[in-house]
């Protein structure tokens, strides 16, 4: 459950959390028609940081475009601003913030493009995604019956909610069947990713991770670690994975903002390398750590102070 903060920032003012509502009738309703991101505030010894906070708008803004959302009056400059003084307002040390920009009320047809567009940013207090056990022990998922979209339905580069209708299918099917996570094929049988989470792959110390047009989302998380196994001299590469690949694989982990680095201990029921946590995962979860809890530097400027 959600634990509700003092102030949302919507079009530019701070309201209370409970005035932040929609007419039943907005576009965004009916048709799904709103894009999002999802950035995480650590706590450090310096006081609290921002994750990339640059680069998740820049993806929430890639993503209007692609769905034209044209005319949005706020740069990545003006929401990076927005979010520091909303978790101020709301004097949190470590948070999840949720930017939302959405078709509202207006016209009920399909096409919306007459709609306005309301922006919102949310935060509060938010755990470990899969389990704070899950980080060291991992977690056991599933392949899943549903495909990811397909490249030419939805675009799978943007952070939109309609996308997420896919997203609720492989996580409901997931849980039913007693997992924690669902694994997606794409269209062509390859892997694409979790119902919210990147996913890697290492066999033999070499990483793989599957490349944005096998419907992968561009993630900020995804980009981190590759910048880190380049920095620890891991080798990785953006290939296909087929299926089976992933059973014989010596380690494989889930990453996104809200799962972090999450190791993968089975498939199927297939026990993935030693069972738990690898030496490889271990190594980037310690580097990737490292950084958002201020204990090591931050050499790539990723941390964005409040």
């Amino acid at each position: 459950m959600l634990t509700p903060t003092e102030k949302i920032w919507c079009n530019g003012k701070f309201i209370p959390w409970d005035a932040a509502q929609i007419h039943v009738l907005s576009h965004v309703v009916s048709y799904g028609s709103a894009v999002f991101e999802g950035i995480r505030c650590y706590s450090t010894p310096n006081g609290p940081r921002l994750f990339r906070v640059n680069e998740h708008y820049r993806r929430l803004l890639d993503s209007a475009k692609i769905y034209r959302m044209d005319g949005i009056s706020f740069g990545v400059a003006d929401m990076t601003a927005a979010t520091l003084e909303l978790i101020r307002v709301n004097k949190l040390e470590a948070c999840y913030v949720r930017p939302i920009l959405l078709r509202g009320y207006s016209d009920v047809g399909v096409l919306g493009i007459n709609n306005p567009l309301d922006l919102y940013i949310a935060c509060w207090e938010w755990g470990k995604y899969l389990g704070e056990e899950a980080l060291a022990e991992g977690v056991d998922v599933c392949i899943s019956s549903w495909n990811r979209i397909a490249p030419n339905t939805l675009p799978a580069l943007a952070k939109a909610a309609a996308n997420y209708m896919n997203s609720q299918l492989i996580r409901m099917e997931a849980h039913a069947n007693g997992y924690v996570e669902g694994i997606a094929l794409d269209t062509n049988g390859y892997i694409s990713e979790g119902s919210g989470e990147n996913i890697f792959v290492i066999r033999d110390g070499k990483m793989v991770t599957p490349p944005l047009g096998n419907s992968a989302l561009p993630g900020i998380t995804r980009d981190s670690i590759i910048t880190l196994a380049k920095r620890l001299g891991i080798e990785i590469t953006e290939s296909m994975i087929p299926r089976e690949m992933l059973y014989i694989a010596d380690e494989v982990f889930f990453t996104g903002t809200a799962a972090e680095v999450t190791p993968i201990r089975s498939i199927d029921k297939i026990k993935i390398g030693s069972g738990a946590r690898g030496p490889v995962t271990e190594k980037l979860q310690k580097a990737f750590f490292g950084i958002i809890n201020g204990t090591d530097p931050d050499t790539e400027g990723w941390l964005t102070a409040v």
